[in-house]
């Protein structure tokens, strides 16, 4: 054999071994993400999650998921953890304004990303559905089921912004109709996912307002709080005065209220599990380089009441 011969072969051999060394390095330097929500015990939030961590385990990532149980002030230092950390990218589930140390992550150089989150600053992009034309369908859907005459009970949560945006419509919608009179609003203690405090409150109201047709209808922000007016309209047997009651996510057990012809009479369904792999394609765009333009980004939704809900139904 020549030396020739031998030196190129020994080059190839270099090169392969480099090939193998990067190969190693590129799974020693596999992308971790961690995901921060203080609202992981509500549904929606459960499958945007999952859908980001199926897309981001599919992708070879790593993904950790921090959960404060409804304490959005112990956020902050989670963010701070995780930012120390090192990791490559951050999810919020929460108004991102109340999370100081988001800047602390933008100064590390950790971009930030909203899964139906807020828009600030300190967010790259958010992925949400659009809050103000879901709360439109939903706050028209009772005026036109009224005929624009009646007394309605509002379900919200201000301190959430894709949850707050839905507010500011409905009530909007609502003063835009003058025989409609909101009678109560509430804004109910999610920390258990919202059911439990929502039926309290609602039986409350029923209470107060014990003549039949006093009550016309519930807007809720969200299906939990419509799913507990439901419980506690049917548990004091006023079912059949006829009170309309519209959610937002159209989640298992609110399709299944709309099925049977309950009062809960429409939803609207968010393609949460959208939101979650859209998350994870734009995070994997940006750190392949790529200049994200779009602050927000809005996945299509859909609305829900008993003459389409058969095929919103999860197959058996």
């Amino acid at each position: 054999m020549s030396k020739r011969t031998l030196g190129v072969g020994l080059f190839v051999v270099l090169l392969a071994l480099l090939g193998l060394l990067s190969a190693v390095g590129a799974q020693d330097e596999a992308v971790e993400v961690a995901v921060l929500t203080p609202y992981l015990a509500q549904p929606g939030t459960q499958f945007m999650v999952e859908a980001f961590q199926a897309a981001a385990e599919a992708k070879g990532w790593t993904v950790n998921v921090i959960d404060t149980a409804g304490d959005t002030q112990a956020l902050n230092s989670r963010v701070q953890d995780v930012v120390n950390l090192g990791v490559d990218a951050i999810v919020i589930n929460v108004d991102p304004s109340l999370v100081p140390a988001l800047a602390e992550a933008n100064a590390a150089g950790i971009p930030v990303f909203g899964m139906d989150a807020g828009s600030t600053p300190e967010v790259l992009v958010n992925v949400t559905s659009n809050g103000y034309g879901m709360a439109a369908e939903t706050a028209t859907y009772i005026v036109d089921r009224l005929n624009g005459v009646g007394n309605v009970v509002i379900f919200e949560f201000p301190p959430y912004p894709p949850v707050q945006k839905r507010g500011v419509i409905a009530d909007a919608i609502f003063g835009n109709t003058p025989d409609i009179q909101i009678i109560d609003r509430v804004v109910p203690d999610v920390t258990d996912g919202g059911i439990a405090d929502s039926r309290a409150k609602m039986e409350a109201i029923l209470a107060a307002n014990p003549e039949p047709g006093s009550i016309n209808a519930v807007w809720a922000a969200w299906d939990q709080p419509a799913l507990g007016a439901l419980q506690a309209i049917e548990a004091a047997g006023r079912e059949g005065e006829g009170i309309v009651i519209v959610g937002i996510d159209a989640n298992p057990q609110a399709l299944e209220a709309i099925a049977r012809g309950s009062n809960f009479e429409a939803s609207v369904s968010q393609d949460l599990n959208g939101i979650g792999s859209m998350v994870a394609d734009l995070i994997e765009r940006h750190l392949a380089g790529e200049t994200l333009t779009q602050r927000t980004v809005y996945i299509p939704t859909k609305l829900v009441t008993q003459a389409n809900v058969a095929d919103m139904m999860p197959a058996n």
